[in-house]
């Protein structure tokens, strides 16, 4: 049975977005360097071996081996166009490997890494659940989990046109930070914390937008989606539709980052297995943050 995502068109579409991913995706270079902040936890603790887990052109990965010299840096991504130019965001004398998998089955043994990083790479997976118990798996004890990951409000504003427009928005859907709260709960991970930012983008119009949408590799990839554009009028009908919100003679674009830090838990720490028995992350007690 096929998965929520087209996991070929997914390593299609980043694959031919990574000679120009560096130079166009703005947004997720702040969010990246933002959790490279975030690295600071580990206060005086010099990592054995770190994952960056989704790691495209490999940016953190090299600020990571120049952080922690030392320490074996894994740049692990499925499609293997970003892997090639990793190279150009690290040093030849400070090497990073390069790993080709799915970051939903990593080909590494138990309990084999001190960090995971993970910047905007898991909400193209179907089971998030099943991702972070495998996280669990390679994760030493007291190790460090880093990741950020889309929201539900990421592109509201086009998904509401297109629904205006009377037509499905070719649209991923992404988890809430309930539902990413509860997952990491399940997994078992310890002192988990959780932050919500909301950043707003412009854009001189609609084909703008969708340009770059194309050119980070952003585009609709689920199993069922719609192949094609559907045609001039449907564009017309959808940017009629964006327009009312033109403010200041750009349009706006919400995009939803949801922040995970937790812990690698002791051994033998139980897991919460099924659906049925999934801890609830009380909203409230989640900090967030608009930017």
């Amino acid at each position: 049975m096929s998965g929520l995502f087209d996991r070929r068109q997914l390593r299609r579409s980043f694959g031919r977005a990574a000679p120009n991913y560096a130079a166009v995706a703005a947004l997720q270079r702040e969010v990246e360097a933002r959790l490279l902040e975030q690295l600071e936890y580990m206060e005086d603790r010099v990592p054995l071996r770190v994952l960056d887990l989704g790691s495209g052109p490999g940016r953190a990965a090299g600020a990571m081996k120049k952080r922690w010299p030392r320490a074996e840096v894994i740049a692990l991504d499925a499609a293997l166009p970003m892997l090639r130019e990793v190279p150009k965001s690290t040093r030849f004398w400070r090497p990073v490997k390069r790993v080709c998998a799915d970051v939903s089955q990593l080909p590494l043994a138990d309990q084999c890494t001190d960090v995971i990083f993970s910047s905007l790479c898991l909400q193209w997976l179907d089971n998030l659940p099943a991702v972070l118990a495998e996280f669990r798996r390679v994760l030493r004890p007291d190790g460090l989990l880093l990741f950020t990951t889309f929201g539900p409000d990421t592109l509201l504003e086009l998904r509401d046109a297109y629904l205006a427009a009377g037509e499905t928005p070719p649209l991923s859907p992404f988890a809430a930070i309930q539902q990413v709260g509860d997952a990491m709960l399940a997994a078992g991970f310890k002192d988990p914390v959780l932050e919500r930012d909301r950043f707003t983008l412009t854009y001189p119009d609609l084909r703008a937008l969708m340009h770059e949408l194309r050119a980070i590799g952003a585009g609709d990839a689920r199993s069922g989606r719609r192949r094609g554009l559907g045609g001039r009028a449907r564009l017309q009908r959808v940017t009629a539709a964006y327009e009312p919100l033109r403010s200041d003679g750009v349009l706006p674009s919400t995009w939803e980052v949801i922040t995970a830090q937790a812990w690698g838990p002791a051994p033998g720490a139980p897991r919460r297995d099924g659906g049925g028995d999934l801890a609830s992350f009380p909203a409230d007690r989640i900090p967030t943050r608009r930017r």
